[in-house]
């Protein structure tokens, strides 16, 4: 019987954080694809357009005027997916499985540059620090409003990925309940860290706890093979049990951090250094403006400092982007069939995509031959 070759046999990989299975087959690779073809994403947007809800000055959709800002600008969503409170109560079921939640919270948008043409990989450390800052300061006033439990930041880039607007921006949804993916993975990591672990000389979580994290940031960054590049803080990596192609998990290795509000100035520098390397590595895989969702998870909400602490100090930080590009700027993954009736399923194995984003250059494809980018 032949060896086994994670390049070529079919197997399943564990996902520790959602207790969830992957089927992998790299033998799959090589199918042709006669399947849908998306449209490429534009590259040739104007800096100011005037049509655009988001730019400096214009007005938008539902009336409001956009101030004319010069770099930041957060405000709350015209069409928000979810509403302040008070929120009426819902009628009593009429069954046990037919159970209902009211909901109440907020929904910001931040828009991070007045450019209309330039995303995260264009832009300058300084305009990236500027975002990050401005996510630490949503995340405490939201995190510290009553009744929220739960503030989520994330950006969706690309038109496939369901962004409504190319002008860069993200948004900070804050919720009076924890929802289903982070309270998963804080299960998890609870679990992991009341479980006695073998010795380690990775960091340790709270109460010098073992934190899944921790361990497995620190593992990934001694043995390399799906690092795709990390500095003197952040590990950016194609997780062992990654679901999209070019999936990549980005987190602190050193430390035990339960929040971008635990941040030193030192850790914020190389956050936005790290966000530049990845985007930009994703840009070039495929000479195209790359598509992703990106979500933070970390601490639901924050204490009033970070000396403070309580259970969900076992929570540690890490950014998720999951990208739906498959083989080009125009075929993607879908995920239908038996990833929605069984289990997730991938081609390419996790070693194999981030050796290819690994040998992307760090200079983005469009400022070649340029001593600087973002310039505005």
């Amino acid at each position: 019987m032949a060896q086994f070759d994670p390049t070529h046999h079919p197997h399943r990989r564990f996902n520790p954080l959602t207790n969830e299975y992957i089927l992998v087959s790299p033998q799959r690779s090589k199918r042709p694809w006669l399947g849908q073809v998306e449209p490429s994403q534009p590259t040739d947007l104007l800096q100011f357009d005037p049509k655009c809800y988001l730019c400096p000055g214009n007005f938008r959709a539902g009336g409001e005027k956009t101030e004319k800002y010069e770099h930041t600008y957060t405000f709350e969503n015209d069409y928000a997916a979810i509403l302040p409170p008070p929120v009426p109560a819902p009628p009593p079921v009429s069954h046990p499985l037919l159970t209902i939640q009211p909901v109440s919270g907020g929904c910001d948008v931040l828009i991070f540059h007045p450019r209309h043409d330039l995303t995260i990989p264009r832009l300058t450390l300084e305009d990236i620090s500027r975002i990050i800052e401005e996510w630490i300061r949503i995340y405490r006033k939201r995190g510290a409003e009553e009744g929220i439990k739960h503030v989520q930041i994330f950006e969706n880039k690309g038109s496939i990925m369901g962004c409504s607007n190319p002008h860069p921006h993200g948004q900070v949804w804050s919720m009076s309940s924890i929802p289903t993916l982070p309270s998963v993975e804080i299960a998890s990591l609870i679990r992991y860290s009341q479980t006695e672990q073998p010795p380690s000389d990775a960091p340790k979580g709270p109460d010098d706890h073992p934190c899944l994290l921790c361990e497995y940031a620190f593992t990934e960054a001694k043995l390399g093979e799906r690092v795709v590049v990390k500095n003197q803080h952040w590990v950016a990596l194609v997780p062992w049990w990654a679901t999209w192609p070019f999936e990549i998990l980005l987190l602190p290795y050193h430390r035990h951090i339960p929040s971008i509000f635990h941040l030193t100035p030192e850790e914020n520098l190389s956050f936005a250094s790290i966000i530049s390397k990845i985007t930009i590595r994703y840009d070039n895989l495929f000479l195209c403006s790359f598509a992703y969702s990106m979500g933070i998870h970390q601490r639901p909400v924050p204490l009033a400092s970070p000396e403070d602490t309580d259970e969900h100090d076992v929570c540690h930080l890490h950014l998720h982007f999951d990208p739906p590009l498959l083989r080009s700027a125009s075929v993607k993954k879908f995920i239908a069939g038996i990833e929605l009736m069984a289990e997730v399923q991938r081609d390419l194995t996790p070693e194999q995509a981030a050796e290819r984003l690994r040998a992307c250059s760090e200079t983005h494809y469009l400022d070649k031959g340029s001593e600087h980018r973002g310039i505005h």
